[in-house]
């Protein structure tokens, strides 16, 4: 069998099947020095008359193991200049990263390669840049995303193409920013065959001896969970493949009702997004869900977020009276109000008393209500001759009625003293819109038709 020709078959077909890349595109990729984009690159450079391709190399010094590290690093830089193709190379701090921002090693590792593969991308005006991941690692990622407790969106695994954030390349999240695709087309290739490959041509990659320490969860499914699993179906890896490939629709399909939905009833605040509470408690349990992951990966680019985080802040977000709150990933903070709930940085929020739901007050004009079990207390006053617009107020004066004399049957105003939250009217939402970077009322609850969006944020994998 000549697998040289067989793989970098493959790889054609993948290329054509999933429209991976276009005649003409400049490929950053991403090459460690390792078997799987050693074996990459080879294959992409024998394509690339065929393809027209421009390939411009892109290697990331993590820093991690030393002399090692370095070493890797020149000899990517030799082969590049041997193959005669450009090449791009930085060395990053990845173990300060992540002591600087807990982050696992793991995950600070993936998080500033994208970052410096964005950075390479965005220099040479890319279309595209590929990445090395194999058929086993993508069964590796799927068994991980399981054992976390990861949704649909996880147990998909990785997407032969997908979109990277050129926003990557300074670490600051926009959901607005240019992107360029990440293509993977080793994906349907297994490690034996790569390795073979390297072997029948005379390459000769870099070992990593931290992908044979097994104290790290995926070497220990690699080297030690999926062969006995493997003892039980022989056919495990291309079992796992197909199930991700169906999952990998369901969430298609979920994800377009998501985006269709989301900037219906959210809006960005000053960094933050607020939801729309009534819409939002409307929607089925998947969708909610959807909305919360969508809501974490535009502020964070963060994916594959586990079970109990998302469905605790579900819960909260559909559930619990306004001043609850909900702790997310990286710093993030899910706090509700009146009529909305908002995430955003985490805040701490001011010492002020809510009333419980059902429970009134009787406010008359010129009294003072002190309350229960604080320092807090409720003034009203008659409006003093000067215009609402000269006071700094838009809006009619309050109506000195109690809630119960108007009939409402809304829960009341948050019972700070409205002079001591700089307002003679209706007292904000606990993160008023002015505080959230916004001058206008909440959103109102047209159809998701009637506010569609304009946009689509690109899909978090």
């Amino acid at each position: 069998m000549n697998t040289e020709r067989d793989l970098v078959n493959k790889i054609r077909d993948t290329i054509h099947e999933h429209r991976l890349v276009a005649r003409g595109d400049v490929l950053v990729v991403g090459v460690s020095g390792g078997a799987d984009s050693l074996t990459l690159l080879h294959a992409l450079r024998a394509l690339a008359p065929e393809l027209e391709l421009k390939l411009h190399v892109a290697h990331l010094n993590h820093q991690l193991r030393g002399d090692e590290s370095d070493a890797d690093e020149q000899f990517v830089l030799w082969l590049a200049r041997e193959w005669s193709l450009p090449v791009a190379n930085a060395r990053w701090d990845v173990r300060g990263y992540a002591e600087e921002n807990q982050f696992s090693i793991e995950e600070a590792a993936r998080m500033l390669r994208y970052r410096f593969l964005a950075s390479v991308a965005q220099q040479v005006q890319a279309n595209a840049v590929a990445v090395a991941h194999n058929a086993d690692d993508q069964v590796e990622t799927i068994l991980l995303h399981f054992l976390r407790g990861a949704g649909l969106s996880g147990l998909r695994g990785m997407a032969y193409k997908s979109s990277l954030q050129l926003s990557e390349a300074s670490g600051q999240s926009s959901v607005n920013s240019g992107q360029v695709n990440l293509v993977r087309p080793l994906l349907d290739i297994p490690r034996d065959e790569i390795e073979t490959y390297c072997v029948e041509n005379n390459l000769q990659p870099r070992i990593d001896e931290t992908n044979f320490d097994t104290t790290i969860l995926r070497n220990r499914l690699r080297h030690n969970v999926i062969p006995y699993l493997e003892t039980i179906n022989p056919n495990l890896r291309a079992v796992l493949r197909h199930s991700a490939l169906s999952i990998a629709d369901d969430y298609a399909y979920i994800r377009q009702n998501v985006l269709g939905i989301f900037d219906g009833i959210a809006h960005e605040a000053n960094g933050a997004l607020v939801f729309d509470k009534k819409w939002f408690r409307a929607l089925p349990v998947n969708l909610q869900r959807g909305v919360l992951r969508e809501a974490v990966w535009r502020l964070r680019r963060l994916k594959n977020m586990g079970y109990q985080h998302i469905e605790q802040a579900r819960r909260v977000a559909a559930e619990k009276d306004a001043g609850a709150e909900a702790l997310l990933p990286q710093g993030l903070l899910l706090v509700v109000g009146y009529d909305d709930f908002t995430i955003g940085e985490h805040l701490p929020l001011p010492d002020a008393p809510l009333l419980l739901r059902g429970e009134t007050i009787t406010l008359n004009v010129g009294d003072e209500v002190l309350l229960e079990d604080s320092d807090w207390g409720v003034r009203t006053s008659p409006p003093n001759p000067l215009s609402y617009e000269e006071r700094g107020s838009k809006t009619s004066p309050p109506d000195p009625l109690s809630y119960e004399e108007r009939g409402s049957k809304t829960s009341p105003p948050n019972p700070l003293s409205y002079e001591e939250r700089g307002s003679k009217t209706s007292p904000p939402d606990p993160l008023s819109y002015e505080e959230r970077g916004s001058k206008t009322s909440p959103p109102d609850p047209l159809s998701y038709e009637e506010r569609g969006s304009k946009t689509s944020p690109p899909d978090p994998l």
